[in-house]
Parts: structure tokens; sequence; C-alpha cells
């Protein structure tokens, strides 16, 4: 069925959706496709905090300059300018909409919110709320998003794919209701919000992560995709192998958290002078050489000497969480083992999230902005998460419609594809990308990983040109061919940069180096294997 005409519509409820939403409702009619638990989207999960530059003893160029060094010379720095200079307004915004960050009373402060330190960063300038920045960011939000007049929300529907024009632009979205029904939300502008592709891989820090299902929508509508090949690995999730996944933040090593092996001694002097405040792509792989050097499936995290008290004021939520499981953080280290993050990589956009495609932008985790370069600095994910989705929101303010344009249709398909199959692929692509694609790559690695993806794929191609979509098969078809995509990418960027490292080529290969682009072409001769 096709639902009327939307003015803009929003795919994805995490932070960056309905910060836009915020910003656009007060001039147009906003539609928001969100899930109804925020269980599922990646921004509930988020620990840490936001940077921004708000104490005194900070400032905006040093700000900058962290960001540059922690993307290893492949950031974009007007889109570092743009977004650190937003940040403190950014974060005043936040504070009127009543987000509960947490207090700082000791007589010392500079500014009346706490404010920690992570990795990469020269300054305390995290803001947070307790470790549970994310839940409060994303409740606060939420509870204006509802209250909104102007605001639609739809959590029973999930967009599997675009829909596109005879001029190529895009036109809205289509949708499954929970019964498979198929729904055609045509939109005058679309935005996805969909989050990373971490769920590519098998441990995440993140019970239900994205596979990157928003940035091969765009690809199929023609979107240009970036720098596919820097998946960050967070160094420090739980390591708890009945558990669910749970990051441990980054916050606790910038309180003062050490990292050591099973005889208690520290490894990361000896690799970094930063220690543990280096640089995630630098701590993550020293922690796969000290499991590869020892043979250990993790290393700990030991904030003993912190005190029980330190513990549960900054930390209440992971000691809770750590206690659930049998783990005294107190009294005992945490297990830890690195665990797929963030994607640096996404689609294309530019300052106010515009893709290449017309009447479509992306924000959040979906996007590419250039801000985070080889590797992502802590705790600037949030930071973009807002400033993108309010320029983003400002420009849509204004956008004027187009005039009405026929979409391309859909091909129907009258064949299922069977749960259990879906999954085996699923499970065999993830498989494929974690021990080949994952921290460390090798040419011979990526090479079967390679040659392993394409028997996938052509296990599954054939039975999608007369299938009847459902929400797990439509995510399979996006997410394999995204790894495929992220696979080409790793193989033809020849050095070791940021979050690339290969071993066969560790030294960076260029002087300038350039980010890496990939189309909806490129994927076809993937595809048609040339």
């Amino acid at each position: 069925m096709t639902d009327g005409k939307h003015e803009v519509l929003i795919i994805g409820g995490g932070i960056a959706g309905l910060a836009l939403a915020l910003e656009v409702a007060d001039h147009r009619r906003v539609t928001l496709l969100r899930p109804e638990s925020d269980d599922q989207g990646a921004s509930r999960w988020a620990q840490g905090g936001i940077a921004a530059v708000l104490s005194p003893q900070d400032d905006i160029e040093a700000h900058v300059a962290d960001t540059l060094v922690a993307g290893d010379g492949l950031c974009d720095p007007q889109a570092v300018r743009f977004t650190v200079e937003q940040g403190p307004s950014t974060i005043e915004w936040l504070l009127t909409l009543g987000v509960p960050f947490t207090p700082d009373a000791s007589a010392d402060a500079g500014y009346p919110y706490h404010l920690t330190r992570e990795g990469g960063h020269g300054a305390r300038r995290i803001i947070h709320a307790d470790d549970a920045t994310g839940r409060a960011v994303v409740e606060t939000l939420r509870q204006h998003v509802e209250a909104h007049p102007n605001i639609r929300l739809h959590g029973e529907l999930t967009a599997i794919g675009l829909i596109g024009d005879n001029e190529g632009h895009c036109r809205g979205a289509r949708c499954l209701d929970a019964a498979g029904r198929l729904h055609e939300l045509t939109a005058e502008d679309t935005v996805l919000a969909t989050g990373g592709a971490s769920g590519l891989y098998r441990h995440t820090t993140s019970p239900q992560p994205a596979s990157g299902e928003g940035m091969m929508m765009a690809a199929e509508l023609g979107a240009e995709l970036m720098n596919l090949e820097f998946q960050q690995f967070h160094p420090t999730c739980l390591y708890d192998p009945q558990g669910p996944a749970f990051l441990i933040s980054e916050a606790v090593r910038g309180e003062g958290g050490l990292l050591i092996d099973a005889a208690g001694e520290r490894f990361m002097p000896a690799v970094d002078p930063r220690a543990e405040l280096a640089p995630r792509d630098i701590v993550a792989r020293a922690i796969d050489a000290q499991m590869q050097r020892t043979g250990s499936d993790h290393v700990y995290l030991d904030i003993r000497h912190l005190g029980e008290a330190a513990i549960r004021l900054h930390f209440p939520t992971i000691h809770a969480h750590c206690a659930s499981r049998g783990l005294d953080i107190v009294h005992q280290p945490i297990p830890v083992v690195p665990a797929a993050h963030y994607s640096c990589g996404g689609i294309t956009t530019d300052l106010a999230g515009a893709t290449t495609v017309p009447r479509l932008h992306a924000i959040g985790e979906a996007a590419c902005t250039g801000l985070h370069g080889a590797n992502r600095m802590a705790s600037n994910s949030l930071l973009e998460c807002l400033v993108y989705a309010r320029s983003c929101g400002r420009r849509l303010r204004t956008a004027q419609a187009e005039p009405n344009a026929t979409p391309l249709p859909m091909p129907r398909g009258e064949q299922r594809v069977a749960l259990e199959r879906i999954e085996q692929i699923r499970e065999a692509m993830r498989q494929l990308m974690s021990t080949r694609v994952a921290i460390v790559r090798t040419d011979q690695g990526l090479e079967e990983a390679a040659c392993g993806l394409e028997t996938l794929y052509h296990r599954l191609a054939p039975q999608m040109k007369d299938v009847i979509p459902s929400v797990p098969l439509t995510n399979l078809w996006h997410a394999l061919r995204l790894a495929r995509l992220t696979v080409a990418c790793a193989r033809a960027r020849r050095e070791s940069r940021g979050l690339h490292y290969n071993p066969d080529c560790p030294t960076h290969g260029d002087a300038f180096p350039q980010p890496s682009r990939i189309t909806l072409r490129a994927l076809e001769d993937l595809e048609e294997g040339t």
C-alpha cells in the first residue's frame, strides 16, 4: 500500500534521528521510523559522553588538533573545524532540553558539569551523564519528540529500500510491517539515520547492531560510499561469552583504569607514551597482540586502585552490570576484549548531511562526513550525531518541494527464503569478517574473505530475483554486499593507516592520503565478478 506523501521522512530514531526531528518539526511535518524499543539502536548503549570544548582550560584549536591526530591524516579539516566549533552550542541546546548531565560540585571546578578525559584527548572535555550518557540523551530527546504535534512516529515499520525516480532522485522508502505487508512511503525529503555496520562482525559492543542496511539502501539508489575499510574496534568490551554484549566505557581508562595481562603486568606503556590513553586503534591492536602472544582470549582492565566510592560514583551502570554477571569490579579486574564498535566510513555527505543523491540525506553513524578520518576519537561520535542533525535540520526547514515524479516500481516475487538459511549465511559472513577483516588484516586474509563472501553471494543472489521480501532477508542482502565492498576497499588501500592495519604493507603509503570512494557501479562490477 502507498501511505500518502510525507514532507520529511527520517529512517532511524537514535540520537541523530531524534535531534533532527526536533530541529525540523516546527517548520515541516516529520515522519519518524524508529524501533519501539530503544534497546535496538546503538545510541542507548553509548556510555562515555560527548566531546566539546567547555572548560576554561580547553580551546577549539586543541580539540581540532587532537581529532586530526587521531584520524591519522585522513580527516577533512573543514569538517573537523565545523564540528568542533559547533560543540559548545550543541551542549547548551541539550541542557535547555533537560539532559541530566553529571554536575561537578568540587571547589576547583571550572565548569558546572563534570568533564572526563578519554583516549586521544589532551584535555578533560567529555561531558557525560554518569556512565549512561546515550540513554540519558535518547530518553530526553524522545520525550520531546513524543510531545511534538508535528512529528508522527512509526514503530511498526522497517525500511527495506529507498524509492527512486527516473531522474535519480530519492522519493521515499519501502517498508514492511510486522505482518510482512509492503508499504510505500513517498516523501519530499528522506534522511537515513540508520547506524553503522558493526553487525558485519560476530562480536560487537551493541546487543543488536546495525549491519550497514542504510548504507546499502543509499548505494542502491546511486549514492557514493566512503572509507568503508575503517571499522573501529573498541578496545574494551566485557569478556563474557555467556552474556550479552556490553561496553566498558573509555572513560574508565580516562579516570585511571589500567590494562594488565594475566600476570597483573601493564603492557601499554611499552607500546605508546600515552599508554592507556592512546587512540583506540593503537590500544585495540596492542590488546590483540597481547592476546596473540599469550594465547589468551582476553586481557584485564583494572580499576581497583580507584576505590569503591569513586567506582560507584563514576561508573554505576558498569558496576551494576558486572555485578549482575558475578563480577565485583571493586575487588576484581574486569576481563575485556576488543569488539566491533563504530564505522568511520559510510554514505558520503556534505556539512548539512546531503548525499550525492538529490533529496536524500544521511546523518549519524550511517554518514561519512570526513570528521573521523581513519580512526574516530572517543566521544566525537555523539557530537557528530548532534551537530550534523542540527545542520541538516536547518537546511531541510527551508527546502522547497519538487514537482511530483513517478517512483520506479519494485519487482514482486513469489518465493520465500527460509530463516534458517538466512541465519547460516549471516553467521558465515560474520565469521569471515571477524577472522579476516578485523583489527589486523593481511593480503592473504583479505583474498580469502573476498572469495568466501563471493561464494556466499552466489548462494543467495539467484533467489533475490523472485523473492517475497522479509526484514531478515533484506537485511542480510544489504549486509552481504556491504561486506564485499568493505573488503574491496581494504584490498585497494595498499598501506596501513588508522584502523586499517595490514602487516604486508605496514607503513603509510602516500604523503597525501585520499579517502576511498565507491559507488553502485563498483558494486555491480563485484556482483558480476568483473
